[in-house]
């Protein structure tokens, strides 16, 4: 590394953000998703670097910004975490909104600021309200999102058969009512949660092929998402945490996990267009959620679905490496 990597870290509902401003080389031309693969394969130790400990930790969530490839776009980003590199987050879109609008990569608008971000699974429109001529909170609608598998079931060694749906939000999750697995939100620890939900994701990795009909490379479970139970529309809040790559814990309600239970709770006539949802996390955070339109994903009935939330910074960082530190590219402990 030629010289240090700076950051701004922002969160989204306790959520880490970490947008690399600098450090990193120029990357090819080509697609986002070649971009991605480029990253992948040549600059992984960067990701390492800013992701493990001890700069960052087991879940620490990244985003480099990167040259657009679609018409349209005001910018481009990879996701990055603790595994690798993700198709979809709403929680940094959430977050790189707000960032767009304040380091004036885009105009500032009088009441809303639009903002087109390019994600590994397509474009992105975000929505910045605009109060006293700054960014507040932040909405955007997602790609079409779809119900993959319903009602599916496998058998789990700890906790017998349990049933599950696996629906697409710009990423693939298996969703599954917590209360299965004996768990309760607000009594048991969250690290009952996490065994419950990387179980059931390496069962359903093992069991399931998947499929996207835009590209290959979006066709992988990124995670599981552990649900009260509370689908069908209602006045009050359902809470949810999904645990994705490996083990990580979102502390937000998740974007793209927002967006893949509406796809499911639309195709099981749980909720109609236009009615709002609140998610909230294991922090108490929370998003609101609409469907906003139905359409299609290929051979699949979909939907887009709106997702607002609100992101707040936390810091900037200056990151170096030394010559004589043998911990310097970085390492996990849990």
């Amino acid at each position: 590394m030629s010289g240090p990597l700076t950051v701004v870290d922002m969160h989204t509902g306790g959520e880490p953000l970490r947008i690399v401003t600098g450090g990193y080389p120029d990357l090819p031309r080509g697609t986002i998703l070649e971009k991605r693969a480029h990253v992948r394969d040549n600059l992984d130790h960067l990701r390492k670097i800013l992701m493990f400990e001890p700069r960052g930790h087991a879940d620490m969530y990244g985003a480099l910004l990167v040259e657009p490839d679609l018409p349209g776009a005001d910018l481009a980003v990879l996701f990055m975490h603790n595994e690798g590199y993700s198709t979809m987050c709403g929680h940094a879109i959430i977050a790189l909104g707000r960032y767009a609008v304040d380091q004036g990569l885009v105009p500032a608008g009088e009441d809303v600021t639009v903002v087109n971000i390019e994600c590994p699974c397509g474009l992105v429109r975000a929505e910045v309200a605009m109060r006293d001529g700054r960014p507040a909170e932040v909405s955007f609608e997602s790609v079409p999102s779809f119900l993959f598998a319903r009602d599916r079931v496998l058998t789990l060694v700890k906790w017998g058969k349990v049933t599950f749906d696996i629906a697409y939000g710009g990423a693939f999750y298996a969703l599954a009512d917590a209360r299965q697995f004996g768990l309760k939100f607000g009594r048991d620890p969250v690290a009952a949660f996490v065994e419950a939900a990387d179980s059931l994701t390496r069962a359903v990795q093992a069991a399931i092929p998947l499929g996207h009909p835009d590209a290959p490379d979006l066709a992988f479970l990124y995670g599981t998402i552990l649900t009260d139970g509370r689908d069908a529309w209602s006045e009050q809040p359902t809470r949810n945490v999904c645990v994705f790559a490996d083990r990580q814990v979102d502390r937000s309600p998740t974007g793209s996990g927002v967006t893949a239970r509406l796809a499911a709770m639309q195709a099981r006539g749980q909720i109609a267009a236009g009615q709002e949802r609140i998610f909230l996390s294991i922090t108490g955070s929370r998003f609101s959620g609409r469907v906003a339109s139905l359409t299609r994903a290929g051979s699949h009935s979909a939907i887009t679905a709106t997702v607002s939330g609100r992101a707040f910074y936390s810091g900037k960082a200056e990151f170096v490496i030394e010559d004589e530190d043998p911990l310097a590219e970085g390492f996990l402990v849990r």
